[in-house]
C-alpha cells in the first residue's frame, strides 16, 4: 500500500486524536465538545476558514489549493455516537456511560481531519476542498439539516464525497459500488384497537393480541409474494406491547413498531400501501380497528456513476484495488448530500472485526493511512494541480 510519508508519520497523532473521541462519545446533534475539537484542530492546521454551527453543530473546514479557490470539492464524515454499552475494555473505552463509539464515526473524523491537515499543509492541488463534519447521522437526519441549512450553496461545493468503516473488509482495502448501495430506511407503527377481556371468556372480546400477531405473519408476505423477487425489500416488526402485561386479562389494544428497507422507489411506494393494506384488512376482518402511521425516513443512498469511477480510482491508486461492494440494507444519510450533488461513498476495511452497532466494537487504527491517503488522493485527482 503506497501510504505517503507524511501520512504515516502522522498516523500516530491521527489515531491518538481517534481515541480522544472515542472516550467522549456524543449523540444526534449534542456533539457540543467533538465540534469544538475538531474545529480547534481546523484552526490549528491553518485552514482558510472554519464554520461552525452548520446544521446546528456541524463544522465545515474550507481549505484552498496552491492554485487559488477555483471548483470545490466536499468531504464528509459523520461524528455521533449510539446509546449502546461499550464492553471492549480498551484502554481509552467510553467515559460516558451508555454511550459509545460502535459504528465508528470517531475513526470516520480522525481520518478527515489527518486529511484536512496534509491538505492545508501541502496544497497540492488547485481549488477548494471543504472538509464536512456531520453530527446526528445515527437517526438525526443531520445530512439533511446541513444540506438545509444551504452548506452546498455557502461553500460553492460542486461535488461531495462520503467514507465508511466497513468490518469484514479487509483492513485498509476499498469497496464500493454505482446506483443504489444503501436502503431507504422508513417506520411504520400500527395500533390495533380491540375489545380487552377476561382471559377465560375470549368469546366476548376482540383478541388484539391474536389480530396483531396475524397481521406480523401476513406483512412478511410483502417480501416473500408481493415484491419482484429480484427486488430488495425488508420489513421488520421490532416493537410488540399489549396494553396489558396481566396473565387473566386479554389486552384490548396492541401497538406494533417496526422498519421497512428498500433500494428502489416503486418497491418503497408498494410497500407501504400493502402494510395498511393487510393492517386495516385483517383487523376489519376480526371485528377490530388498525390505525397505521408510515413514516418515510432516510431515502435511498445512491452513488453518482460517473464519481463512483473518481473513487474507485483514488482507492486503486491507495490499495492497489477497489472491490466490487454489496448491496446494504442499512441506511445513511450521506443520502441526502448525494441528492444535492453528484459524488460517491466508499467502504474501508476495518479488517475481522466485531460487527457495527455491537458493543464490542471498536474502530482499527491501523486503518487511518489508508482513509487519509484515499482523502488525499482523490482530492489531487479531482483538482489537478497545474
Amino acid at each position: 500500500m503506497p501510504i505517503r510519508n507524511r501520512i504515516a508519520d502522522m498516523a500516530p497523532e491521527v489515531a491518538a486524536w481517534r481515541q480522544h473521541l472515542h472516550r467522549r462519545p456524543e449523540l444526534l446533534f449534542d456533539t457540543h465538545e467533538t465540534s469544538a475539537f475538531v474545529a480547534e484542530k481546523l484552526r490549528a492546521f491553518g485552514c482558510d476558514d472554519v464554520v461552525t454551527g452548520i446544521g446546528r453543530t456541524g463544522v465545515v473546514g474550507v481549505i484552498h489549493g496552491a492554485g487559488g479557490p477555483g471548483r470545490c470539492v466536499g468531504l464528509r464524515a459523520d461524528m455521533d455516537a449510539l446509546p449502546i454499552a461499550e464492553t471492549t475494555g480498551a484502554d481509552y473505552a467510553s467515559e460516558v456511560p451508555g454511550n459509545m463509539h460502535a459504528c465508528g464515526h470517531d475513526g470516520h473524523t480522525a481520518m478527515l481531519l489527518g486529511a484536512a491537515r496534509y491538505l492545508a499543509e501541502t496544497r497540492g492541488f488547485d481549488g477548494t476542498v471543504a472538509v464536512i463534519f456531520q453530527p446526528a447521522e445515527e437517526g438525526g437526519g443531520g445530512g439533511e439539516v446541513m444540506v438545509q441549512d444551504g452548506m452546498m450553496e455557502r461553500f460553492g461545493i460542486e461535488e461531495v464525497y462520503g467514507m465508511h468503516n466497513w468490518p469484514g473488509l479487509p483492513l485498509g482495502s476499498f469497496a464500493i459500488r454505482a446506483g443504489a448501495f444503501f436502503a431507504a430506511t422508513d417506520v411504520f407503527e400500527i395500533d390495533v384497537i380491540g375489545q380487552g377481556g377476561h382471559a377465560a371468556k375470549p368469546h366476548e372480546t376482540v383478541d388484539a393480541t391474536v389480530i396483531a400477531a396475524e397481521i406480523v405473519g401476513a406483512l412478511q408476505t410483502i417480501a416473500s409474494r408481493v415484491v419482484d423477487p429480484t427486488k430488495q425489500v425488508v420489513v421488520s416488526v421490532t416493537s410488540f406491547e399489549t396494553s396489558s402485561t396481566a396473565f387473566n386479562v386479554i389486552p384490548g389494544r396492541v401497538n406494533m413498531k417496526g422498519t421497512v428497507r428498500t433500494l428502489a422507489p416503486e418497491v418503497q411506494d408498494m410497500a407501504e400501501a400493502r402494510i395498511a393494506r393487510i393492517a386495516e384488512g385483517i383487523a376489519a376482518a376480526h371485528g377490530a380497528e388498525a390505525r397505521v402511521r408510515y413514516e418515510r425516513n432516510y431515502p435511498i443512498m445512491a452513488n453518482h456513476h460517473t464519481h463512483t469511477e473518481y473513487a474507485a480510482e483514488a482507492a486503486r491508486v491507495v490499495a492497489g484495488d477497489c472491490a466490487a461492494a454489496d448491496l446494504v440494507m442499512g441506511g445513511e444519510d450521506f443520502a441526502y448530500m448525494l441528492n444535492a450533488r453528484p459524488g460517491a461513498y466508499i467502504l474501508v476495511g476495518n479488517g475481522d472485526t466485531a460487527p457495527l452497532h455491537s458493543g464490542n466494537f471498536d474502530f482499527d487504527d491501523d486503518a487511518i493511512p489508508a482513509g487519509v491517503s484515499y482523502w488525499a488522493t482523490l482530492v489531487e485527482q479531482r483538482l489537478p494541480a497545474r
